[in-house]
């Protein structure tokens, strides 16, 4: 059997905000990132921070367990994520703060950059980083 590779990936904070409201793709892929050794979640200081801002905002609280559920998920990605330090600046998403999404992908290689944002992402690839919806991951890119 040939060895398949690690899969590298980079998850917008919209998609742990979906994965902690509703059981849909999002959810089903944070619980493969911490389950599936052929997934690698890649993580910058930058892009944890704001996974913490906003998964921290008073908004989300009318979700029950949101607070609770948010906290333990972030320690887990602070667990298991690999971390990597950009150090090319990019300029390419009108939404100013998603370029750091692009730095990470970047600097890690990613395959591929997962979120539900298609409003500022509206390139398909980034220097051969797929950028794909959690429907589209799920269903055509989720190692086996």
């Amino acid at each position: 059997m040939p060895h398949e590779k690690m899969q590298k990936i980079v998850i917008d904070t919209n998609v742990l905000v979906s994965a902690l409201i509703q059981r849909g793709n999002a959810y089903l892929i944070l619980i493969e990132v911490f389950v599936n050794t052929k997934i690698r979640l890649c993580l910058s200081d930058e892009l944890f921070q704001e996974y913490c801002e906003v998964l921290g905002r008073d908004k989300f609280s009318k979700f029950p367990d949101f607070a609770v559920n948010s906290q333990m998920l972030l320690v887990d990605i602070k667990n298991i994520a690999e971390k990597f330090t950009p150090k090319i600046k990019v300029d390419l998403i009108s939404d100013k703060d998603d370029n750091k999404l692009l730095e990470l992908a970047d600097c890690c290689k990613a395959n591929f950059l997962i979120t539900g944002n298609h409003t500022d992402f509206t390139m398909a690839d980034y220097k051969g980083t797929k950028i794909v919806s959690p429907l589209e991951y799920w269903t055509s890119h989720i190692p086996k």
